[in-house]
């Protein structure tokens, strides 16, 4: 399993995932799920994978193919739009779906694989859709600011209690930190290294791409700031009015 994460506020966008999958307890293994794809000055593109990794993988490869060609059909560095980028990804994973589909169906498998694809691209505002299975997608708007893939419920509360559009990058980049670590600590299949990219709307270059490891400290004080903290919180909770001291005669 995953944690994909892709938050849109009004200052630029936040992009996390983590990078273990396993095939069972006993096969766990590290894998990116994460992509950059821009010409710095022109054109950011992030592309988050989850789900089944040799369909993603093939994936992320024909989108690196494509980068060589001047086919705006192939190539998400001759696309105007980050609507008709995210319709190239969709485009290669619907392929993938059409070609193997059947054979996952034959086996007992579910075709299980999705995407997160943002960025800007010159002339366009900042834009981040949510690429499904059939290689369709939606778009994120100020009602709906974030994406979520993978193990998903752990980590939600968070984001539905802090973001809004006017949030700045630093604290939406926390918040989706205290949402993985309220992840990792409810599933074992979700753990670090996280990796991190902020992008401020308008620079069209990357402000920051981190690498987050179990033992970084940041992420462990700001663990153990959050946990303090609900636990402070909790216990100075009013009391539920109806539980009587009194025990029954």
């Amino acid at each position: 399993m995953s944690y994909c994460l892709g938050i849109q506020v009004d200052e630029g966008l936040v992009f996390a995932a983590d990078s273990r999958t396993n095939a069972g307890v006993d096969s766990v293994s590290t894998f990116r799920k994460v992509f950059l794809f821009d010409k710095p000055g022109e054109r950011v593109i992030v592309v988050l994978t989850a789900g089944n990794l040799a369909v993603t993988q093939e994936v992320i490869s024909m989108v690196e193919r494509g980068l060589g060609t001047d086919d705006p059909e192939r190539s998400l560095f001759h696309v105007d739009t980050m609507f008709d980028a995210t319709k190239i990804v969709g485009g290669f994973l619907r392929g993938v779906y059409d070609r193997d589909g059947a054979y996952f169906q034959a086996h007992g498998a579910e075709f299980n694989a999705s995407l997160i694809v943002g960025g800007q691209i010159q002339g366009e505002r900042a834009r981040m859709f949510l690429v499904y299975p059939a290689g369709n997608f939606i778009e994120a708007s100020e009602g709906t600011p974030y994406f979520q893939l993978g193990e998903t419920k752990y980590g939600k509360p968070i984001l539905e209690r802090v973001l809004e559009p006017g949030l700045d990058l630093v604290h939406t980049a926390k918040c989706a930190l205290v949402s993985f670590d309220s992840t990792i600590r409810a599933n074992i299949s979700v753990a670090p290294p996280i990796d991190l990219v902020i992008y401020k709307t308008g620079s069209f270059r990357i402000a920051c791409r981190q690498r987050i490891r179990d033992d970084d400290p940041y992420f462990n004080e700001l663990s153990r700031h959050w946990s303090d903290g609900l636990r402070r919180l909790f216990a100075e909770a009013p009391d539920p009015r109806w539980i009587v001291d009194e025990q029954p005669g």
